[in-house]
C-alpha cells in the first residue's frame, strides 16, 4: 500500500480510502490511485485486514456434500452474492448435518475468522445443533426448521405445491397423488403440506401419499405402482428426478403423459425443459434466496446483533407440455 501511494503521489490514508470506497475522495485522485493499483499488480492483504478489524472479508458457509439440484444451486447462488458483496466463501463440506459435523465446521470456520456463516439445514439433525452454536457469531440458516427460533431464509413450499397441485386441478383433474421426498427434510414436508392444503380447500380427499426420496429410482418405482391405477390422472412429484423416474414407468407401462396422466415437477432443473414431454414444474429463486441470506447476514454483522428473522421467497410455476385436461 505505501508502494501505490508513493507511484500515485497520495498518502497511505487516500490509497485506504480509495480501497474501502470512502467517498470523500475526488475522483481524480481515486483514478490515479486505481492506475497505480493496477500497474503495481497490488492486492489488499485479507489476512492482516482481518488481524486489524477482527473479521474477514469471508463468510463461512455449512453445507451437506451432496450434488442434490437444490442444495448445490443455492450454494452457486451464495458463492455468486457473496462475491458481488465484496465476500468470498469458505464452504464446510459435512457428510451429515448432525450436531457433531456442523459444530465442528462452525469452529473451523470460527478459527480462520469468518465475518459471519450460513447453515444449509434443510433436515432435521441440523435444527438442535443450531440452538447450541456461539450466541455472537452472525448467523443464518437457509431451508432450516422453521420452528426454531434462528434467522432463517427459505423457499415457500407450501405455496409452489399448492401451486403445483392447483394447476392439476385448474385443468379438470379430480383429484391429484403426490410422491414425496424423505421425511426428515423440510423441503419435503413443506410440499406435502401444500398438496394437502390445495386438495382439502377443494373439497377433495387426498389420496394415499407415495413416500419416496429424492431419486428417479425412487419415482420409478411409485410410478409402476400409479401405472397400473386406471384411477390415476395427475400425479405432483416433490422434485424433477422423481418427476423424471415416473415419467420412464408411465412410458414402460403404455401410459401415456398428458394424453391420460399429467404429472408436474418442482425444482426446475436445466434438464426439465428436455424431458419426453417437457415437465411442468416449479422453479425456486435460488438467486434470490442467497441475496435475502447475504442481507440478513450483513445486517447482523454490521449491528452486532442477532435476532429470529423470517423471510420466505416465492417460487414460480413454469408450465410445459405435462399437464392435460383428463380424457374422461
Amino acid at each position: 500500500m505505501t508502494d501505490v501511494a508513493r507511484l500515485a503521489g497520495v498518502s497511505h490514508q487516500t490509497v485506504s480510502r480509495v480501497l474501502n470506497g470512502h467517498p470523500n475522495v475526488r475522483e481524480q485522485t481515486r483514478l490515479r490511485v486505481r492506475a497505480a493499483i493496477a500497474e503495481l499488480g497490488y492486492r489488499p492483504n485479507g489476512a492482516a485486514r482481518a488481524l486489524v478489524t477482527g473479521r474477514s472479508q469471508v463468510i463461512g458457509v455449512v453445507a451437506q456434500n451432496t450434488t442434490l439440484y437444490g442444495p448445490a444451486s443455492l450454494l452457486a447462488a451464495l458463492e455468486q452474492t457473496a462475491a458481488e458483496e465484496g465476500f468470498a466463501v469458505s464452504v464446510g463440506s459435512v457428510r451429515n448435518l448432525d450436531h457433531g459435523s456442523i459444530s465442528a465446521a462452525v469452529e473451523r470456520h470460527l478459527s480462520h475468522r469468518v465475518a459471519g456463516i450460513v447453515v444449509i439445514a434443510p433436515v432435521e439433525s441440523a435444527g438442535e445443533a443450531l440452538e447450541h452454536l456461539p450466541k455472537d457469531v452472525p448467523l443464518v440458516t437457509v431451508d432450516g426448521d422453521p420452528s426454531r427460533p434462528v434467522p432463517l431464509v427459505t423457499v415457500d413450499q407450501v405455496a409452489g405445491a399448492r401451486a403445483a397441485t392447483q394447476h392439476l386441478l385448474d385443468a379438470g383433474h379430480r383429484t391429484v397423488w403426490h410422491v414425496s421426498g424423505p421425511s426428515d427434510w423440510f423441503d419435503s414436508v413443506g410440499r406435502i403440506d401444500g398438496w394437502r392444503q390445495a386438495l382439502l380447500a377443494a373439497g377433495v380427499e387426498p389420496p394415499p401419499l407415495m413416500p419416496g426420496d429424492w431419486s428417479a429410482a425412487s419415482g420409478y418405482r411409485s410410478g409402476q405402482m400409479l401405472a397400473r391405477m386406471p384411477e390415476v390422472t395427475a400425479v405432483f412429484t416433490a422434485n424433477d428426478h422423481l418427476a423424471l423416474g415416473v415419467l420412464r414407468a408411465l412410458h414402460e407401462f403404455g401410459r401415456r403423459v398428458p394424453d391420460e396422466i399429467s404429472v408436474v415437477g418442482f425444482d426446475d432443473v436445466p434438464e426439465a425443459a428436455y424431458f419426453i414431454p417437457p415437465l411442468t414444474t416449479v422453479r425456486p429463486d435460488f438467486d434470490a434466496v442467497a441475496r435475502a441470506s447475504l442481507q440478513m447476514l450483513l445486517a447482523q454483522i454490521e449491528s452486532g446483533t442477532g435476532g429470529a428473522l423470517r423471510q420466505t421467497i416465492a417460487p414460480a410455476l413454469v408450465a410445459r407440455e405435462s399437464v392435460a385436461p383428463p380424457r374422461h
